[in-house]
């Protein structure tokens, strides 16, 4: 209750994020009751020995994606903390020249927190606060996607994308199959009214299916780009600037299995398909003081 209350809290003033996420649920339960009750019933499928299993297969991707977005929704995104005492940034509101940023390891000063805030964070304008290799805001789950929920975000857009296959398939398996082909399977599916209904639901779901797969498969291949690249989008972003400027040099690039292991834990790799934690050593990731180094 207290995560909820504070991602509310965080990301409470964004219309757009209250909508998202209950067309999220309402799109992802009538997929769930369209193969349930319109697909698998089709005459291809019923008497199959296969339809309990992808009854029961369907229904637990549907159950790990609601888990995923739900942690996605929960979590903190790795918030910077604000220091418990008042810091004087009188001189940022004097006009007085600033130290430029020399990279992106350096701590820096947010003056909209008026915080000090650590290496690669960057402040949300609809969160209000500084989050921790923040990637960007997503209304689809009404948070940050940033250091300590972008497993959470990564495995819901997997999921979504295998639902939307799997939901796919079985429409297709529906229709092509010699059964579903045949006039007497169409006769044994039962009478004309009762099948274009099936086949309408088997539509709806079919052009659902191809649009949010399409839709979380670009945005799962972005994820997984800016992961094994060390660069987040807003890091892209500014590093595109700052070349422009001959301010920056290229950063030693880290292993991909590293970089992969930093955001999905450092346990077993099949681990990295469930909503928890899956780390090896105690900790949910780095973890900065309010202050840097200097100051503490």
């Amino acid at each position: 209750m207290a995560a909820a209350a504070a991602a509310a809290g965080r990301c409470g003033r964004d219309p757009c994020g209250a909508l998202c996420p209950l067309l999220t649920y309402l799109g992802v339960g009538y997929a769930d009751y369209a193969v349930l009750a319109h697909v698998l019933p089709q005459p291809a499928l019923r008497g199959s020995p296969w339809c309990p299993f992808h009854a029961a297969a369907f229904n637990l991707i549907v159950l790990l994606l609601l888990a995923c977005h739900a942690r996605a929704v929960l979590a903190d995104p790795g918030v910077v903390p604000l220091p418990d005492t008042a810091i004087d940034f009188s001189d940022l509101r004097s006009g007085a020249p600033r130290k430029p940023e020399r990279s992106q390891e350096d701590w820096t000063v947010c003056d909209r927190c008026e915080a000090y805030r650590p290496p690669r964070a960057h402040h949300c304008r609809i969160c209000h606060r500084c989050v921790r290799r923040m990637d960007h805001h997503c209304p689809w789950i009404n948070n940050c996607v940033g250091e300590l929920n972008q497993k959470y975000f990564i495995q819901f857009l997997f999921y979504a994308g295998l639902a939307s296959l799997y939901a796919a398939g079985l429409v297709l398996a529906a229709w092509l199959g010699p059964a579903g082909r045949s006039p007497a399977g169409m006769a044994a599916g039962g009478d004309v009214a009762n099948n274009r209904v099936q086949t309408a639901h088997c539509i709806i779901l079919l052009l659902e299916s191809l649009f949010f797969g399409a839709f979380v498969t670009v945005v799962f291949y972005d994820q997984v780009v800016s992961i094994i690249t060390d660069k987040t989008p807003l890091e892209q972003l500014r590093n595109r600037g700052l070349k422009e400027m001959n301010r920056e040099g290229p950063r030693p690039l880290k292993p991909k299995l590293v970089l992969l292991r930093e955001v999905f834990g450092r346990g077993f790799v099949l681990c990295w398909l469930f909503p928890w934690s899956c780390s090896t050593s105690p900790g949910t990731g780095p973890m900065y003081s309010p202050l840097p180094s200097r100051y503490v």
